[in-house]
């Protein structure tokens, strides 16, 4: 295959850093290491009641060529809007549609007034129009980050696409030890549920087992609060943003790893996770993570329920070797995914 100048578009979110913009940007490093050319191109996605002026923003933009009038060979786009671009040669790799007119609808719903219904369901319906007109006839290929967004495509518009997971980040991961403390990182918004982290610790019975929780959001006043109030000052430690460093060594020195979000998309939790040897807790309706944790083999998979993960806690807080099995196999079952075949997977095809 020869070189190419490729462009990875993604929409993006103001001070907001999720990790979509993290598969573009290590997409973009791979692409570079096996030799193409490749940049980053961040469209708008606006907040609520402006999304079709961010498709609109996004479907005028010209990207047929770079900033010395060189063609773009292909795009490969990712989170919506970003796949209303229009070039000749455009695979998009979904991580996401805009789940509230979708998956999560139902909640939108009923926050809404009944003026707001109206608005947003005649929204949701054209949304949902451009969305399935985009991905059908807009782009060459559709790839799809995990099975859970897949299958919503196959519900919502019955978008014909192939499952594609990204691999871990690239970063140098590394195991020291299976320290005394359950560690999870994340944004700390309500659909990560870290709540049921802490929520557990009330019933873990061995008191020498603590956990860390690293990341910023909305919902750090109400974690910081349910620590209080159950009295966890002591076991459960919130400590807001760390420098990658930093959750590199929680990483290496934890027990095992927290992750149990609702119908996550992907998440590299479970990855990074597996890629520094340590199992992943996550739950049956967690939709990513358990596409890849494997029940007693590389962690555990059980009810969003604060006893069930308290006991598969205790369980692991008494058997280290337990922990250190777990986490061997969830290693191994990541050793084939890797960013330089993910990304000749993504330009298989040619114009």
């Amino acid at each position: 295959m020869g070189k190419k100048r490729v462009l990875v578009v993604t929409s993006d979110v103001p001070f907001v850093e999720g990790g979509h913009l993290t598969i573009a940007r290590q997409t973009v490093r791979a692409l570079r290491e096996e030799g193409h050319e490749a940049d980053l191109l961040l469209t708008p996605q606006n907040r609520f009641g402006r999304q079709l002026r961010a498709y609109a923003a996004t479907r005028f933009t010209d990207v047929g060529v770079d900033g010395w009038g060189r063609p773009i060979d292909q795009v490969i786009s990712m989170r919506f809007p970003s796949y209303a671009i229009r070039h000749p040669f455009h695979v998009c790799w979904l991580n996401h549609r805009l789940r509230e007119y979708y998956d999560l609808w139902d909640d939108l719903r009923t926050r809404l007034s009944w003026k707001g219904r109206i608005k947003e369901t005649a929204r949701r319906a054209v949304i949902r129009g451009l969305d399935t007109h985009l991905l059908k006839r807009n782009v060459r290929k559709v790839f799809t980050i995990s099975a859970e967004v897949k299958k919503r495509l196959d519900r919502w518009g019955a978008i014909p696409a192939e499952v594609l997971i990204p691999p871990p980040p690239l970063r140098p991961y590394y195991t020291e030890s299976y320290g005394d403390f359950i560690f999870t990182v994340s944004r700390l918004a309500e659909l990560k549920r870290i709540h049921l982290l802490v929520e557990a610790f009330r019933h873990v019975r061995n008191r020498n087992l603590r956990a860390v929780i690293v990341g910023e959001g909305p919902q750090a006043p109400r974690l910081a609060g349910l620590i209080r109030e159950y009295g966890l000052q002591d076991r459960v430690e919130l400590r807001g943003a760390s420098d990658e460093a930093a959750v590199l060594d929680l990483y290496a020195r934890c027990r095992a790893v927290f992750f149990c979000p609702y119908h996550e998309d992907f998440g590299f939790v479970t990855g990074e996770a597996f890629a520094s040897g340590k199992a992943v807790l996550t739950a049956v309706d967690s939709g990513g993570p358990v596409e890849q944790v494997r029940d007693g083999e590389s962690g555990f998979v059980v009810e969003p329920d604060p006893l069930r993960l308290a006991e598969k806690f205790d369980l692991l807080a008494e058997d280290p070797v337990l922990a250190e099995r777990l986490g061997r196999a969830g290693r191994q079952s990541i050793a084939g995914l890797t960013w330089p075949a993910t990304v000749r997977k993504l330009l298989l095809q040619e114009p």
